[in-house]
């Protein structure tokens, strides 16, 4: 396994700050449904300003925000009959980015040099996506969250934010050493190791570890998801372009599901949504308003170093990557990352498999 410094090196890669990358022919969550109402909304998906608004019809449209008039917001404006109606002079946008009315101006208001640029929409799931390229119809839809709909199953959800990248957040969530120290007491102790087999499995838009022979984890949330102990089923997955997947099992009774799909706002500027999907041997209407607080203490914890990790790196104006192998996921994260940045097509689909050994 090749450093991250090596994986990431590239004409994509901004000088000495190698962990960032700007992703294309993406699709990212940009709001939850109830979010974007009757008024525009303003957001930022890697560092471009866009504006989202309903249609007549109901559907999501989004346009950058920026009037090709005289440059202002079009966030400011309101919507009207379903169209986006500027605030400094009137014109009128639809969810294509096409003019459809200057008010005083006699003629047609549809000339190319008049449209706002638009960008590709899907409501699904209580979230809305938003593709990250602008002008272009997708070849493929967003990802959808596993689990939803199946019986026996509850879920929570949430909306997170951090001052780090979007490679810090996706390692940072799938990483399994820092659990013993930065939240000690909650997943994994310190003090009580044990010797367990790893497997990675790299395909060309995922990687996933499987972690063979852990023990439940004596910290509080391994009491909760498993209250008689045993040996758990535990995965860990990233998919491309931002998802990160934390999976326990533990018999027939017990499974959890982390699934967080993260959107890039700027370079050191991370939006996550959340969703926690559990069946567990308690009471489901006991246990959700303890995971609530208890993941909102994790992240909080997890936010707090990832932002003093951003001030380093912008102290120093550079990023440095010392890894090892039980760094398990962030090199091949960061790899397939970087091949999306610079648009390159994607590795073989055969899954290669490399196996390894780790105390947790």
């Amino acid at each position: 396994m090749g450093s991250s410094r090596e994986e990431a090196r590239g004409s994509a890669a901004p000088s000495g700050l190698v962990s960032v990358v700007r992703l294309p022919h993406s699709w990212f969550i940009l709001c939850t449904s109830s979010e974007l109402g009757h008024k525009p909304l303003a957001r930022t998906l890697q560092g471009s300003p866009l504006v989202l608004f309903r249609t007549a019809e109901g559907k999501p449209a989004a346009l950058a925000d920026r009037c090709p008039h005289r440059n202002v917001p079009l966030s400011l404006g309101r919507v009207v009959n379903g169209q986006l109606q500027c605030g400094y002079h009137g014109w009128r946008f639809d969810a294509s980015g096409q003019c459809r009315a200057v008010p005083g101006l006699i003629g047609e208001p549809e000339a190319k040099s008049r449209c706002a640029a638009w960008h590709a929409t899907r409501e699904q799931e209580g979230f809305v996506w938003v593709y990250s390229t602008p002008g272009v119809e997708p070849a493929h839809e967003p990802y959808r969250f596993p689990l939803l709909d199946t019986p026996g199953y509850s879920t929570v959800r949430r909306t997170l934010r951090a001052g780090g990248s979007l490679h810090a957040l996706l390692e940072n969530t799938l990483d399994v050493p820092h659990t013993s120290f930065l939240h000690g007491g909650l997943f994994r102790t310190e003090k009580q190791r044990h010797e367990i087999d790893v497997v990675v499995r790299r395909g060309a838009q995922q990687v996933e570890a499987e972690y063979i022979g852990e023990p439940r984890p004596e910290g509080l949330v391994g009491r909760l998801l498993a209250p008689g102990g045993g040996v758990l089923q535990h995965f860990d997955r990233f998919l491309m372009p931002s998802i990160a997947q934390v999976e326990y099992r533990l018999g027939a009774d017990s499974h959890l599901m982390v699934t967080s799909a993260m959107t890039p706002a700027e370079d050191w500027d991370t939006w996550v949504y959340a969703v926690v999907t559990f069946r567990l041997p308690l009471p489901h209407w006991l246990i959700k308003p303890f995971i609530t607080p208890v993941a909102l203490h994790i992240f909080k914890q997890d936010a707090r170093i990832l932002e003093r990790q951003t001030e380093t790196i912008r102290r120093f104006g550079s990023e440095t990557f010392a890894s090892t192998e039980v760094d398990v996921l962030g090199p091949s994260i960061l790899r397939l990352m970087r091949q999306a940045g610079r648009e390159q097509p994607p590795g073989s689909l055969e899954v290669q498999e490399t196996r390894l050994k780790m105390q947790v």
